[in-house]
């Protein structure tokens, strides 16, 4: 009987839906185990094999765990909220909820080739109000909270009022925008619009001036990973940093938790460092340097406070608001030219570029050590999202503020005796004594003499006692920017009254997104709710009204910003335990049960910003107890990219544009002068061109010439990021019409390790699919369709081949060494068939092994030897030992320490046994000729020498 791939795994991809096989509901007679994948946004492209390799390493696990007996959650949905669907409605004027649609069909229609085992009854999209209901839900809860630091948990905003009401900010140890100071009487005083506005300074949720990558083109901000080169990635639009009142997410009051959460977490050091250096602590002073003639004052924050003797000049970030109240009106127009041109470059290009440049502003601050005027500067290179935007440049100490002096000829002072500044810089490490240069001024201060770090803690201390400064550990971690200026998003729940913001009621939600003409900004610049006429809210009614019935007394206007994509990406996770759920977003003992993701596999873009967001979102949700566990994520993959494998022609260059093109095969391309062309890898075979359907593929190849070698035309190669520019894309439902969707799973997962990034390749697939028809040889004979399985007593080499395969696959998958398992079924299914293995019992246990790596041919021999219930749920099976134990051994015979012929003896004979063995064998007897034995030595499993005279 031949392998029928496709009659298989339709049949059975049909019976699991049937079945229900992969519906997982809460047993707590079960242990379970939560399986997530980072889930897909669904675009027009559709998936290519790169995509899947994610799925099928976690799908390989979950399948393995369910057949240890957990009881596996392994959802999927769709990140369905994004700019292309918004841009691809703004080309065509069809509605995004359209197109997104059909791209999840398609997804859908993909995914299911490939046999997944996810429960499609919890599929969730981010753009169905029936999820965005809870992501508007978390967004209030935030608003209504503040941060306490003293307890290190968010609170309801109503105990920081009753605070206010009776102590004022006095005793406030709080995450805040800005240092406030007012009584309990100056808050009862305030009215309500001014009350609004202070606890907008300690909301968790709240409207803020900040620095925005600003897309005019586009007509929205946009996140650093959207931005490449200073133009949007999509569209290639300018982009500049321009300040905006936006939504934002404190975020930064869980710096240190997000941080100590990182020792509680199964994830790779590299990835746990790339958290660390994002969140960014440091520990340090602020100091403040006055700003000479004049009452103004710059606050600093500095890690190395002992270097203040050092200092020789401050620089400000440009977007800082210290700029203009510093620049003298001589420096105005050269400071304001600076600072337009700086708005141009996002922060990510400014941090990388090491080019000098920068603007004197014409004031001068003092140096609280020294008393010496030092010039103020503004460059690019201070950011002003880190500390204060300002800092104290000590050139000698930094190489960022060397490079400015040297360029600026700004004096450069050693702190440390004898050191050497004249290339770079000089790193003063702990142990280094450092000296303060003070030049015969009087100072009742000196470090002279003092180790780093016990010069800096002398320096804070006396920053602290003079009334210069204080401590302070500060974090590059930032708050997040929530405002999208585009249609395709969740709608915010908030209308505005007295232009101040209030939620709609929670038993009102999901505030639903709105129909608008186009897509677009307005004219008058609002973002493309704007053109909503259907968008302000009744508050006695508690319904979305017309605009035009706006009176700011019963009916407001709505927010008109979206939120970002990362708002349903966010809490997904605890949604798939509870999707249907229309009281919570997931009920207490359903979390209970699941409590956080076990194994979360996704790629290692999202290292930072959604693995920041989402920990943050679940940390807020733990304080009110709505997340069992503080960490969602306990076990982390990051899948490695696959690449593509690009093919070329070579087009003989002609100055003749009308005649026919002539390609040369690559053999021959150095005797012609030749213009790489990429060609599609789907009408390539093993590097060799189809030259009809090449002639096919483009109208202006249809009349082509080809110069062959050995009449073929062989194409050239590269491996290149897959991409549909460079036409090295291969469709996934290509390769499982062709060779099977378990040929599929198995080539992704042998092709390399799951975190490595490897290339694709076609021409090694064959190899897989040969495997599966092996497989399928040793139940079914193919000449004669014979059953072979029968209930013969295995050999022992079988028994052994099958435990080792079971100890081997085992340990492999709990390391993710999927490819090195895959080795070992082949080598097992070699070995049984050389050894024509008919065994039952043996053939089973290797079906169980393989069901994770290929559920369809491993269902459909577990029912045809005998078995009823799916391959899903058989139990995995066990290595025993005793099977792997050697019996024999093969040991070198030498004679007078030269080595002659190996020999195999049981691994439990002894010295008298193997000495007797050796004489009598034939071969001994050459070597003893007419010479007599001294003596025999004899180390079992490692020795045997005949001493011979």
């Amino acid at each position: 009987m031949e392998y029928n791939f496709r009659d298989i795994e339709k049949r059975w991809q049909q019976e699991w839906v049937k079945n229900k096989t992969y519906h997982v509901v809460e047993d707590k007679q079960k242990q379970k185990f939560y399986v997530l994948n980072m889930f897909p946004y669904p675009s027009g492209a559709g998936l290519h094999v790169g995509h899947p390799l994610g799925y099928i390493a976690s799908d390989i696990y979950a399948r393995y765990k369910r057949q240890q007996g957990f009881n596996v959650l392994n959802p999927m949905g769709y990140d369905a909220y994004g700019l292309p669907a918004e841009q691809y409605a703004i080309q065509t004027g069809q509605h995004p909820a359209i197109t997104t649609e059909q791209n999840i069909q398609h997804y859908r229609e993909q995914l299911d080739k490939i046999g997944f085992s996810f429960d499609w009854d919890r599929e969730i999209r981010t753009c169905d109000p029936k999820y965005y209901h809870w992501t508007q839900w978390a967004f209030i809860k935030m608003f209504q909270s503040y941060y306490d630091n003293d307890l290190q948990k968010a609170q309801p905003i109503t105990k920081l009022i009753q605070h206010f009401e009776t102590k004022g900010s006095d005793g406030l140890n709080v995450a805040q925008s800005e240092e406030l100071s007012f009584t309990a009487h100056e808050w009862e005083t305030m009215n309500e619009q001014e009350q609004q506005t202070i606890l907008m300074n300690y909301r968790i949720a709240y409207l803020g001036e900040t620095m925005v990558n600003w897309c005019a083109g586009l007509g929205t901000v946009l996140a650093n990973d959207e931005v490449v080169d200073g133009v949007s990635e999509r569209g290639g639009y300018p982009v500049v940093q321009k300040k905006m009142r936006q939504w934002c997410l404190r975020v930064s009051a869980y710096a240190q938790r997000l941080l100590d959460g990182l020792d509680n977490v199964q994830w790779t050091e590299s990835l746990k460092e790339t958290q660390r250096n994002w969140i960014g602590r440091s520990e340090g002073a602020e100091v403040r340097f006055k700003v000479a003639d004049s009452d103004i004052e710059l606050t600093i924050f500095t890690t190395r406070a002992d270097t203040m003797f050092g200092v020789t000049f401050m620089v400000l970030a440009p977007e800082s608001d210290y700029v203009s109240q510093v620049t003298t009106s001589s420096q105005a127009q050269k400071v304001q030219a600076y600072v337009d041109a700086t708005k141009k470059r996002t922060e990510r290009e400014r941090i990388s570029d090491r080019r000098v440049s920068g603007v004197f502003t014409g004031s001068y601050a003092v140096n609280p050590l020294t008393g010496d005027n030092i010039p103020i500067y503004v460059s690019d290179y201070v950011l002003a999202g880190y500390g204060t935007g300002a800092i104290m440049a000590v050139p000698a100490h930094d190489s960022r503020d060397y490079a400015f002096a040297k360029h600026f000829d700004l004096p450069i002072i050693p702190l440390i005796e004898g050191a050497d500044v004249s290339e770079e810089s000089y790193d003063a490490k702990e142990g280094t004594v450092i000296n303060s240069p003070i030049k015969g001024k009087q100072t009742t201060f000196s470090l002279n003499g003092m180790q780093v770090k016990e010069a800096i803690a002398a320096t804070k201390e006396y920053i602290t006692k003079q009334g210069l400064g204080h401590v302070k550990v500060n974090y590059r971690l930032r708050d997040a920017i929530f405002s999208r200026q585009r249609y395709w998003g969740e709608p915010f729940p908030v209308y505005y009254k007295g232009g101040m913001p209030y939620m709609i009621p929670e038993n009102c939600l999901p505030l639903e997104l709105p129909e608008i003409d186009k897509y677009e900004p307005t004219k008058t610049g609002e973002p493309p709710l704007g053109r909503a006429t259907k968008w302000a809210w009744d508050i006695e009614k508690n319904v979305v009204v017309d605009k035009s019935q706006v009176n700011n007394t019963t009916v407001f206007p709505l927010e008109l910003n979206t939120m970002p994509g990362f708002a349903g990406s966010s809490a997904y996770y605890l949604r798939y335990m509870d999707p249907h759920n229309e009281e919570a977003l997931v009920a207490k003992d359903v979390a209970a049960y699941w409590q956080n993701v076990d194994l979360y596999v996704g790629g290692t873009e999202h290292a930072t910003g959604h693995l920041i967001y989402s920990r943050f979102w679940n940390k807020f949700l733990h304080d009110y107890g709505y997340s069992c566990k503080e960490e969602p994520f306990e076990k982390l993959v990051n899948q490695g990219m696959i690449q593509g494998r690009s093919n070329f022609v070579y087009r003989i260059n002609n100055d003749d544009h009308s005649a026919a093109p002539v390609f040369v095969s690559l053999g021959l391309k150095n005797q012609y002068q030749t213009t790489p062309i990429h060609v599609d890898v789907n009408i390539v075979h093993g590097d060799v061109l189809d030259i009809e359907a090449f002639k096919a593929w483009r109208p202006e190849y249809r009349n082509a010439e080809f110069i062959l070698e050995n009449d073929k035309y062989i194409c050239g190669w590269a491996i290149e990021k897959m991409s549909k520019s460079m036409y090295n894309v291969v469709n996934p439902d290509m390769i499982v019409e062709q060779y099977g969707a378990d040929t599929l799973r198995l080539y992704e997962m042998f092709l390399g390790p799951v975190e490595a990034s490897k290339p694709w390749d076609t021409n090694g697939i064959d190899g897989c699919h040969r495997f599966l028809k092996k497989l399928w040889g040793l139940v079914y004979e193919n000449r004669t369709d014979k059953f072979l399985p029968n209930d013969d007593t295995p050999t022992p080499e079988q028994l052994k081949s099958v435990h080792k395969l079971i100890k081997k696959v085992t340990g492999d998958i709990e390391h993710f060494s999927y490819n090195t398992a895959i080795s070992a079924f082949m080598i097992c299914v070699n070995e049984l068939a050389q050894s024509k293995c008919t065994n039952k019992e043996l053939l089973k246990d290797v079906i169980k092994l393989l069901a994770p790596f290929a559920p369809h041919i491993s269902e459909e021999l577990w029912h045809a030897l005998g078995e009823t219930t799916s391959v899903c749920d058989a139990q995995w099976p066990e290595c025993n030992e005793e099977y792997l134990k050697e019996n024999d051994i093969q040991m070198t015979v030498s004679f007078n320490g030269k080595a002659r012929f190996q020999k195999v003896f049981s691994i439990d004979d002894s010295k008298e046994e193997i000495e007797k063995k050796v004489l009598a064998d034939e071969r001994t007897q050459k070597y003893i000729a007419d010479k007599t034995i001294i003596k025999t030595i004899i180390v079992p499993k490692k020795i045997i020498n005949i001493v011979l005279k």
